[in-house]
């Protein structure tokens, strides 16, 4: 069992703030589990980034693009922009032993969560829900999950919600980061969120309750109103009014005391941590009558006054930046200055950095490589070829950092031999400037091989055992090449196979066909130009012959004739006239 259900949300209209995001938001329910039961809630002494879901409807099924030991999603014609990704990972009991699930998951290439048993056992056999927010830029979400061990992911839904591009100051942090929710609590409160209550949340985030977390020596009790909250669910975060109406504070009414919280971090990554405040003891009319200091792993960062920043009944929120952790859990207090401290919710976000990617035209040649070679699901061949870079992200596929130093990624090697594969080499594989090593063998690949297949980096080409035909490209010449083409009756053009027809190869004309139909086409146009040439010196010859044409000179010479014949027929009958004959003839 690879996939349960997949739910995409793509809006959640706005319930709480007065006006709309400045954003689109639209919903498309999605499955839940058909088989989760009701699950426990996470005992209180197990803090932990991921928290209990509640069964959810059962919309219609998105498989994944592959299967098996890797499963992967991408979710295309999405608007660029900032998204909450939610996942709800079931118990995986592939052997009928209770194991708590172990995969990573990686988000746009980067790896986000490693489900090395992340939760306690009593809570994994109902599931768990972890939360993060990251940037899709190129229209298509990227999600996978990987498996550690033998058996596949069982993931029982993910969610997708487009959110505001601005939220959690992403001007200041860039949209090079995914945050990975380690913690988000509501103080004073239990759990809500989609989910879980029929609170609404513009984002679909879900607000754990604080207790889990919470110091054991920390004395508080619980404040809450239904009064309105001012500035609640305003952007460019949108946090629900139902947080603040909540918040913890110390027993003592007179002053003093100490909150603290202990929450989960990665030494290896830094934190974005939010406080959230709003002064709704109505006892509380001034500023200067609750002050306190926050303490963020031993040292003072802030001195809070909620009142004197906002006022009575109104939200003020505030975020912090942790670097260079030495311990996993990360000590929060809040300390009495003037009046007890108190809280309202707290955040905390692991900022991974995006991982390096692969070389852009690299990713559009394996992608077109992926299409013409009919690389099966199973070979998970989605979302980036390279990243990320600590998985094979794609079977057979070998990438190494672009040695121009720029921070990207190069296909070095594709080991595709004895896969099954029936399709074609595309063109395309030219783009793939890196690479050494190409072994497509023991396949049934058909057609011819493309022109731009002798990269200068190539040093092993393996193409024996498939159907191919065709000349060989002069590109693949190199005596430096380890080249291996024996089995494919249809190639030519080098010495250990048959000869290439000389007017015809590769579906098209031959060179030599080229050449000799150049040479036939000077040719007549040679003789094209001398006859030309010998037509127009000849016509130079009679450029001043004014004779007339044949047939009026013959009527002149006829009308000659028959003048001197009128002449003499009248001389002699002048004649006659003159001796005394009569005239035997009328004159003309």
């Amino acid at each position: 069992m690879s996939l349960l259900s997949l739910s995409l949300l793509l809006l959640l209209p706005p319930l709480i703030s007065s006006q709309p995001p400045p954003f689109p938001f639209t919903t498309s329910t999605a499955p839940g589990s058909p088989t989760a039961s009701t699950p426990a809630a996470p005992p209180a002494s197990s803090p932990s980034p991921t928290t209990s879901p509640t069964p959810r409807a059962h919309p219609p099924l998105l498989p994944p693009n592959s299967y098996g030991k890797k499963n992967c999603y991408s979710l295309p014609s999405l608007p660029s922009g900032r998204y909450y990704l939610r996942t709800f990972t079931v118990y995986d009991n592939y052997d009928s032993k209770l194991r708590s699930p172990s995969f990573d998951v990686s988000v746009e290439g980067t790896l986000v969560f490693s489900w090395r048993s992340p939760w306690p056992e009593t809570v994994a056999k109902d599931g768990a829900y972890s939360d993060l927010f990251a940037f899709v830029k190129d229209g298509v979400a990227d999600v996978c999950f990987y498996s550690i061990a033998t058996d596949p992911p069982v993931i029982a839904s993910l969610e997708l919600v487009q959110v505001d591009p601005l939220s959690y100051d992403s001007s200041s942090t860039g949209s090079d980061l995914v945050l990975v929710n380690y913690g988000r609590f509501t103080c004073g409160s239990n759990t809500f969120g989609p989910g879980f209550s029929d609170d609404v949340d513009p984002f679909g985030r879900v607000w754990q309750s604080d207790a889990a977390s919470r110091n054991a020596n920390s004395k508080v009790r619980v404040l809450s109103t239904t009064s309105v909250i001012a500035n609640a669910g305003r952007p460019n975060n949108y946090f629900p009014m139902r947080l603040y109406q909540t918040a913890v504070t110390t027993e003592s009414r007179a002053g003093g005391g100490i909150i603290e919280y202990f929450l989960n971090v990665d030494t290896r990554l830094d934190y974005l941590i939010w406080f959230h405040f709003a002064e709704i003891d109505q006892m509380v009319v001034e500023a200067g009558q609750r002050v306190f200091d926050v303490y963020v792993d031993g040292l003072n960062v802030r001195r809070i006054d909620v009142y004197k920043e906002v006022g009575a009944f109104s939200a003020f929120d505030w975020h912090y930046v942790v670097e260079k952790l030495n311990t996993t859990s990360l000590s929060v207090k809040f300390v009495s200055v003037v009046g007890p401290p108190l809280i309202s919710g707290l955040e905390n976000y692991a900022m991974v950095p995006l991982d390096f990617s692969t070389v852009p035209s690299q990713v559009a040649a394996m992608r077109a490589l992926k299409d013409s070679l009919r690389i099966p699901d199973r070979m998970g061949w989605n979302g980036d070829p390279c990243a990320p870079s600590t998985w094979d992200a794609w079977e057979g596929v070998t990438c190494h950092p672009n040695p121009d130093g720029s921070g990207s990624l190069v296909v070095t090697q594709l080991d595709l031999g004895s896969q099954g594969l029936k399709g074609y080499i595309s063109d395309q594989i030219s783009l793939l400037s890196n690479l050494v090593s190409l072994n497509l063998s023991s396949n049934s690949l058909r057609g011819n091989l493309p022109l731009g297949m002798g990269q200068k980096s190539l040093v092993r080409l393996d193409l024996s055992n498939n159907q191919l035909s065709g000349a060989i490209p002069d590109s693949l010449g190199s005596s430096s090449l380890q080249l291996a083409l024996s089995s494919n009756r249809g190639l030519c053009g080098v010495p250990t196979m048959p000869a290439c027809p000389f007017f015809w190869e590769n579906k098209s004309i031959s060179t030599g066909g080229k050449v000799a139909i150049g040479l036939s086409c000077v040719v007549v146009l040679i003789l094209v130009v001398l006859m030309v040439y010998i037509c127009c010196i000849r016509r130079g010859r009679n450029d001043y012959d004014f004779a007339l044409p044949q047939d009026l000179t013959s009527i002149a010479a006829k009308r000659n004739r028959y003048q001197r014949q009128k002449s003499l027929m009248l001389l002699e009958l002048e004649t006659q006239h003159t001796n005394g004959f009569p005239a035997t003839m009328s004159p003309l």
